[in-house]
């Protein structure tokens, strides 16, 4: 588990996904993967024919069919080298040595489950090639690869701009108390102010539970800003984040208490819908 894997697909995060990766790789002191999964669409057209045309004339274009597919597969595989070949100098500019470059066939996120192994922290964009800007038509395929793998994701915004101060959002639950010690063990984010957040809730000894977590990261090094929050999760959450300039986010995939919606579903999704600075997944 040393590699940063980035996912690079043409679209116009593509850039902010590079960056985003050499911060990292800089700040861990580990190499980069630049990974680009072709996914290769199903065609339409022929079988519509059927009937509608001669059997000689469907078999002429059948044939010509094969032939554009197998171009448009040439074509997609330069590409691709292309945008690796981009990424790559764009890696060694900001003086990165330790840089490898991987295509594979399929989609992206069956991809990146098999490069996990490997794996110290991927980073995707929030959109797509194809999906100009309109996260929603990509958003179920974040979903299925936080759910599929168990190394920290960090989801780029369209601009990158290194961050100094990031939030965490505190429950006091287990996974709570498992994203604190994977800030304190990562390295990540050393150094940073943190805002630990926590909403308020029926939660047994939260308050201690809160204390505890600002403590521990205290002793660690980290500049600890702790608020409690009252309302509705992901909306004090979002307000905090804008009155605060918080310039990275972490968040836990999952989670069983009144925070359970913003960890997990539709506020997740929300979250990172509107989220435009670099959000940190944790499982």
């Amino acid at each position: 588990m040393n590699k940063i894997i980035a996912c690079i697909d043409g679209s116009i995060l593509e850039k902010a996904v590079c960056d985003t990766a050499i911060w990292a790789s800089k700040r861990l002191s580990h190499g980069i993967v630049f990974l680009h999964a072709i996914d290769k669409k199903q065609q339409h057209g022929a079988d519509d024919l059927t009937g509608s045309i001669g059997l000689g004339a469907r078999t002429a274009l059948l044939n010509k069919m094969v032939e554009l597919d197998e171009q448009r597969g040439k074509m997609a595989i330069q590409l691709g080298n292309e945008m690796l070949g981009k990424a790559v100098e764009r890696a060694n500019t900001a003086g990165l040595t330790d840089i490898e470059q991987i295509q594979r066939h399929g989609d992206f996120v069956e991809a990146l489950v098999g490069l996990e192994t490997d794996a110290r922290l991927m980073v995707v964009g929030r959109c797509g090639n194809g999906h100009q800007g309109d996260f929603k038509a990509l958003g179920s395929h974040i979903e299925t690869l936080i759910r599929q793998v168990h190394t920290p994701i960090v989801i780029a915004p369209q601009a990158f701009t290194e961050p100094t101060n990031f939030m965490l959002a505190y429950d006091g639950r287990e996974t709570a108390d498992k994203a604190v010690q994977r800030i304190i063990q990562g390295g990540l984010l050393q150094g940073m102010t943190c805002h630990l957040v926590t909403i308020k809730n029926t939660e047994q000894a939260q308050q201690q539970k809160f204390e505890q977590a600002k403590i521990r990261l205290e002793q660690e090094g980290f500049s600890v800003i702790a608020t409690y929050l009252e309302g509705d999760t992901s909306t004090s959450l979002m307000d905090y984040k804008q009155q605060h300039d918080i310039e990275l986010v972490v968040m836990g995939a999952f989670a069983h208490s009144k925070m359970r919606n913003f960890f997990l579903g539709s506020n997740t999704m929300r979250m990172i819908e509107n989220c435009r600075v670099p959000l940190i997944v944790l499982r």
